[in-house]
C-alpha cells in the first residue's frame, strides 16, 4: 500500500438532525481484487506461506464467497498455484454451466484457481485434522488459509485498520462474517472507542468466537440487520444500497457492507447514539459479489442492484 486509506465524511440529513458523524474508511480501494479485509487478512498469511517455502494455497468457501475470489487473485499475484473447496458438490456436476451463472468462480479460475466442489456434509468437517489429512493426500503439500482468511496472521493485520488518525472515533463500527476483522480492531481500537460489529449471519455463536479472540470488553454485537442471514437480502436493503450510492457516491456490497450501514442509520434513526458522537465506518470490499446477487435477483424478477450513478 503506497498510499493512506481515506476517511470520507458522509453528508446526510439524518446525520445532522442527531448531531452525530459518520465516515467511512475506504478499504475497498486498497486494491481492485484483493480489497478490504482480504487484503489485511491475506498479508501475512502470504509472508508466512513464502517464509515455509510453500508453493501452493488451500481455502474453503461458498459459491459467492469474496474472500475465494481475493485469494485466487492474491495467488495469481505473488505466484502461488491456490486450490478452493467449494460448499455445494452439485455446482461441480456441471462445471461450464456454474462458471457461466456464478462471476466469483469463472474470475476464480481465470485467476488460475483450481475447483474442488464437495457436499455440504463434508464442507462442515473442514476444520477437522484427519479432513485436512484427506484434502493433503489429494492436492499434496499446501499452506492452509482457513474459511473467510481469519487465523491469528489475519487478525494481526486487520489490527493494522486503524491509524493514529482514527483515535478521534468515538466509535468504530463494521460487518462482522467469520469475526476476524472486528476482533482486530477490537484489539488496537484505543481505550475510549467503542467497536459495534453487525453479524451479516444468523448464528448465534459470533459472540463466543469474538471473545475467544481477544479479552478486551470495548465492543458489542448488533444482530438485527441480518436481513435473514448470510447472502440473503430484501428489496428494501437493495433499495437502501442504491439510495446510498445515489447520493454519496459509495458503492455497498449486499453481503456485509450493506448491512452494516443500514444498520448503523437505524440504530440512528431509534436515537442508539448520543449527541457529538463520531463514528467511523469499515468498508471492507466485497463489491465483487454484487454481479452473484444481483443474478440471483433477476431471476426472482426482483429490482437490482446498481453499479452506476444514472438510479
Amino acid at each position: 500500500m503506497t498510499t493512506p486509506i481515506k476517511n470520507e465524511k458522509i453528508i446526510h440529513p439524518l446525520l445532522e438532525a442527531h448531531q452525530v458523524e459518520l465516515f467511512i474508511k475506504r478499504e475497498d480501494l486498497i486494491h481492485p481484487f484483493i480489497s478490504g479485509n482480504k487484503f489485511r487478512k491475506l498479508k501475512y498469511n502470504i509472508s508466512e506461506a513464502k517464509q515455509q517455502n510453500k508453493k501452493t494455497l488451500l481455502t474453503f468457501g461458498g459459491a459467492f464467497s469474496n474472500h475465494i475470489a481475493a485469494t485466487a487473485a492474491a495467488g495469481n499475484a505473488y505466484g502461488f498455484k491456490t486450490i478452493g473447496i467449494i460448499r455445494g458438490d452439485e455446482l461441480g456436476l456441471d462445471i461450464d454451466k456454474t462458471l457461466t451463472q456464478n462471476s466469483t468462480l469463472a474470475f476464480a479460475v481465470k485467476q488460475g484457481m483450481q475447483l474442488h466442489f464437495i457436499s455440504r456434509a463434508d464442507y462442515k468437517l473442514k476444520e477437522q485434522a484427519s479432513f485436512i489429512t484427506q484434502l493433503q493426500h489429494t492436492f499434496g503439500d499446501f499452506y492452509l488459509i482457513p474459511e473467510g482468511g481469519t487465523n491469528e496472521l489475519a487478525i494481526k493485520g486487520c489490527s493494522e485498520i486503524l491509524t493514529p488518525n482514527d483515535h478521534t472515533f468515538d466509535m468504530v463500527c463494521c460487518s462482522v462474517g467469520t469475526g476476524g476483522t472486528v476482533a482486530g480492531l477490537i484489539r488496537s481500537a484505543q481505550a475510549q472507542q467503542h467497536i459495534m460489529g453487525f453479524p451479516a449471519l444468523k448464528e448465534n455463536y459470533l459472540h463466543l468466537e469474538i471473545s475467544k479472540k481477544t479479552t478486551q470488553h470495548n465492543w458489542e454485537l448488533n444482530r438485527d440487520h441480518h436481513f435473514g442471514g448470510y447472502a440473503k437480502t430484501t428489496p428494501e436493503l437493495i433499495t437502501f444500497i442504491n439510495d446510498f450510492y445515489k447520493t454519496q457516491k459509495i458503492l455497498l456490497d449486499p453481503i456485509y457492507t450493506g448491512k452494516l450501514l443500514y444498520g448503523i442509520f437505524e440504530c440512528l434513526k431509534q436515537g442508539k447514539f448520543r449527541k457529538k458522537t463520531r463514528i467511523l465506518a469499515i468498508h471492507t470490499g466485497g463489491i465483487q459479489g454484487i454481479a452473484g446477487i444481483n443474478t440471483k435477483l433477476k431471476k426472482k424478477g426482483q429490482k437490482l442492484i446498481t453499479t452506476s450513478y444514472e438510479i
